[in-house]
């Protein structure tokens, strides 16, 4: 059991890193990170397509990578 839980938090953390990876920077220079934090947080910017997609799989992959990091501490414990 605690060999399955590890491989499967390594299979989550490659992919959250290749999740991560295969996004598209939200800001262009100095000027995209001054106001590029606004406009995430207020959402004037709406992700389409893509970019959704790999937004979801993003949260969904990290949330998976957090939980199973809990139960892989719990069980080797």
């Amino acid at each position: 059991m605690e060999i399955l839980l590890k491989i499967l938090l390594v299979i989550f953390s490659i992919g959250l890193v290749a999740a991560v990876l295969l996004q598209e920077g939200k800001s262009a220079g100095l000027s995209g990170a001054i106001s590029g934090g606004a406009e995430h947080l207020f959402g004037k910017s709406k992700a389409r397509g893509m970019e959704l997609v790999l937004q979801r799989v993003t949260v969904g992959l990290g949330a998976g990578f957090f939980i199973l990091s809990i139960v892989v501490a719990i069980v080797v414990k």
